[in-house]
């Protein structure tokens, strides 16, 4: 029951192309609609997680948004959906959301501050020892060290407040 709002990476199409949004999603016949009403079916799921829809070559030779479409010289349109495409579409629905706007804004004052300030203040901008062991003994020591000083801080508040 975690409300998760993760920052979103814009991959953009190919410039002329038809955007994979433009392409809806029918999850009861399982199959893409592209914009011309054409469904793509399932083909297969790769090793990362892709699952792969494509068109059938013979209805879109004919096609008058071709040119938009695809560039494939077989006349193929794919898209691909990752098999956790629907909590990637339920994170960014919270994103997009009031509450989820208002929680995101607060990155920039816990997150990322805190790895400025382990930049800053702490050497974690270079490592100063070498080998994979010896980076990850050099994180955790920075973390535990700003932990401390949240802890140290948090006590001193609630001293102050009685």
């Amino acid at each position: 029951k975690i409300f998760a709002v993760i920052a979103h990476r814009r991959f953009h199409s190919k410039q002329g192309l038809f955007p994979k949004w433009k392409f809806t999603f029918d999850a009861e016949q399982e199959m893409y609609i592209c914009p011309a009403g054409q469904g793509l079916k399932y083909r297969t799921t790769d090793r990362k997680g892709y699952q792969q829809y494509a068109s059938d070559p013979e209805q879109c030779k004919s096609c008058p948004f071709l040119n938009q479409c695809t560039q494939s010289k077989n006349h193929r349109k794919v898209v691909t959906r990752h098999v956790w495409e629907d909590s990637k579409d339920w994170v960014r629905n919270n994103r997009l959301s009031k509450s989820g706007k208002q929680l995101y804004r607060k990155r920039k004052e816990t997150i990322e501050r805190s790895f400025a300030d382990a930049k800053e203040l702490h050497g974690f901008r270079y490592c100063r020892l070498r080998g994979l062991p010896n980076v990850r003994e050099q994180a955790l020591m920075t973390a535990a060290v700003q932990n401390m000083k949240k802890m140290a801080i948090h006590l001193d508040h609630r001293e102050k407040r009685g």
